[in-house]
Formats: structure tokens, C-alpha cells, sequence
């Protein structure tokens, strides 16, 4: 890996501010879609959608992931015109906020496409590249690219039997970037994601996680999207709006193993923990003068009238 969680000229290219090793790049979360997993249920507005963007904005957040198909598996697959429709208003909206940076979630080219000329500049692929011409539309475009690890074809859910799944975590990936570049992304361009629940059983994910530092041996960028995933359920017994802490768990375990990205849902508490483990771990240098302001010393009691 280079000094940097990102290189310059990949940071440079997508629009990013220079970050230290302590505080990867936070990607926020945007469902274009009525059946998130995690979200509550229903059709969203796209002016709630932007607003949700820009809150997380705020918050730090400094990505925007927009996905317009659930990972759902007991559904099927969303039509790509359907897809396209539905998150190209959104990534057009939210380009123009000041400070985004938009990544589309989808492995499918005709979707990429779209989006790209929508404003993202990143294309999330979930499918570890299943379709070669996903990786052209990236070039195309001059979007990097996110290859995650799975062994399940997309809306399918398969746990297969793994000799080894660290072994076939970056043996797949390897063989995804060279087909990426193949495919014209130049390598600079390309960052990969061991894909926490994809394919995997709670313990696969939680052995694949445990050896991040063997995925950094390939030499891009680490995506790590463990926000709310089952892993962390199973190991709580919680469900998936109850999982922020243990999120958060594995957002400390990712830091310390050189991540560059994390995708998570709760921004606003992924950016407060950092900083303060930062600043407990000498990496953020503390004012002597740090103090807290009154109006923040207590919660304030609601009195009647």
C-alpha cells in the first residue's frame, strides 16, 4: 500500500481531500430504492433522498453511494431501465451539492453508463465483475471502480465450500483487476472490497476480515463495507438497525488493518469514533486549550409554561 490511503492521482482524480491513515474515506449510503434491507420500507422522494445526502455530507461523509437495486435476494433483479431511472435523478442531484463525490452501486454496464453521465464518478460493483463490459464502462467513463469478492452470481444466495477463504478472497480479486485493467481501467483506478456476507457465512466473513493485511498484499485501495451486515447480527443477535456499535467494532478492526474507504450507514457516529480514538491513540494532536462548550455540558429538561 502507498503512504497514502489513497494514491494522489487516483485522490486528486475522484475530487477527494487528503485524509490520515487514522480516518479512512467515509462512504454514506443513499437507497434509490423501496426495499432496502436496512432502510424502512417504502417509495423515497428524491428530495428526501438529496436531503439525506446532504446531511450526510455534513456529517463527514465523503462518498455517496447510490444504489437503485436491494441486495435482497428473495426478490429479483431490478430491469436496467427501471435501475437507470431511478438513480440518475438522484446522482445528478446530489453532484451538485457542494462537496460530493458519487459512486454508483450496480454491476450492470448499461446502468454504469447512465450514471456516470449522471455525475458518479465511481462505479461499486457488488458482482466481482461478472460481466467483463462493467469494467469498459468504467473506462469509458474515467471512473474507478470497486471489485468485491463473491462467489454468488448478483440476487443469488449461495454459501459455497472454501478450502481456504482467504486464499480465494485475493486469488478472485487478483484475477477481477487484471481483468479490469484489461478492460482499460487504468490500475490506479481500481480499489477492491473482500465483500463482508457476500457468498461468505458469518464465520468466512469474520476469517476473511481477520486477514485484511493479506488483501493489502495486492497493492489497491481497501473498500470495507461491513455497515450493519448479518456478520455483525449474528454476532450480536441484533437486528439491522440495532448493529451501529458493532459497526463501528468493525470500522476500528478495519482502520488498524490500512482500510481506505469505509461504507457504513450512520456517519455522524463513524466520524465521532474515529476522532476520538485518534486522539486517545496519540494519531490526532490535542489542544491544551480543548474545551467544551457550556451549552454542551448537559441536556437541557423541557419546562412548562
Amino acid at each position: 500500500m502507498t503512504a497514502e490511503l489513497l494514491e494522489p492521482s487516483l485522490r486528486e482524480h475522484l475530487g477527494l481531500v487528503a485524509r490520515p491513515r487514522w480516518r479512512p474515506y467515509l462512504m454514506g449510503i443513499v437507497n434509490a430504492t423501496p426495499d432496502s434491507f436496512s432502510d424502512a420500507p417504502g417509495q423515497k422522494s428524491l428530495e428526501n433522498r438529496v436531503e439525506l445526502a446532504r446531511r450526510l455530507i455534513a456529517d463527514g461523509a465523503d462518498i455517496i453511494d447510490v444504489g437503485g437495486e436491494s441486495g435482497i435476494t428473495n426478490k429479483p433483479a431490478v430491469d436496467a431501465d427501471e435501475e437507470i431511472a431511478r438513480v440518475t435523478p438522484v446522482i445528478e442531484a446530489i453532484s451538485a451539492l457542494p462537496g460530493a463525490v458519487v459512486s454508483v452501486d450496480t454491476y450492470k454496464p448499461s446502468v454504469a453508463r447512465a450514471a456516470i453521465a449522471a455525475g458518479a464518478r465511481i462505479v461499486n460493483d457488488v458482482s466481482g465483475l461478472a460481466d467483463d463490459d462493467l469494467a469498459a464502462a468504467a473506462a469509458e467513463g474515467e471512473a474507478a471502480i470497486v471489485l468485491m469478492h463473491t462467489r454468488a452470481k448478483p440476487k443469488q444466495k449461495l454459501f459455497p465450500h472454501y478450502d481456504d477463504v482467504v486464499a480465494d478472497v485475493k486469488n478472485f480479486l487478483a484475477d477481477a483487476i487484471m481483468r479490469a485493467t484489461a478492460n482499460g481501467v487504468p490500475l490506479e483506478r481500481v480499489i477492491v472490497d473482500p465483500g463482508p456476507d457476500f457468498a461468505k457465512t458469518p464465520a468466512q466473513t469474520i476469517r476473511s476480515l481477520r486477514a485484511l493485511d493479506d488483501l493489502a498484499e495486492l497493492g489497491r485501495p481497501i473498500l470495507l463495507a461491513a455497515g450493519r451486515k448479518d456478520f455483525i447480527g449474528a454476532l450480536t443477535d441484533r437486528g439491522p438497525r440495532e448493529r451501529e456499535a458493532g459497526t463501528l467494532a468493525a470500522l476500528a478492526a478495519g482502520v488498524e488493518h490500512g482500510i481506505a474507504i469505509a461504507r457504513l450507514h450512520d456517519i455522524a457516529a463513524a466520524a465521532d469514533f474515529l476522532t476520538v480514538r485518534a486522539a486517545l491513540s496519540g494519531e490526532l494532536a490535542v489542544d491544551d486549550n480543548l474545551a467544551l462548550a457550556d451549552h454542551k455540558r448537559r441536556v437541557e429538561l423541557a419546562t412548562e409554561a
